[in-house]
């Protein structure tokens, strides 16, 4: 299945291109330089939370020690109730 497409087909094909673009990301063209993508909302969501966790130093710190080994985890019935 073809997932690039110049601007002149893009236009062209508008509605097939948003069904084709929830499976996969659709690239535009001008001039054999890619100038936009076509994706569905489920990706961009995806794509809209990665940058906010990006974007909060508190999630990267944890992320960090996560990584690094430094969390300690418990089961659910382990940790105690206040």
């Amino acid at each position: 299945m073809k997932t690039t497409y110049s601007i002149t087909e893009a236009q062209a094909k508008l509605p097939s291109l948003v069904r084709e673009a929830q499976g996969v990301p659709v690239t535009i063209t001008r001039h054999d330089q890619t100038v936009a993508y076509v994706i569905s909302k489920k990706r961009m969501d995806a794509i809209t939370e990665t940058l906010e966790v990006l974007a909060n130093p508190a999630a990267m710190k944890a992320i960090r020690e996560a990584r690094d080994g430094k969390t300690r985890y418990k089961l659910l019935h382990e940790i105690d109730e206040d």
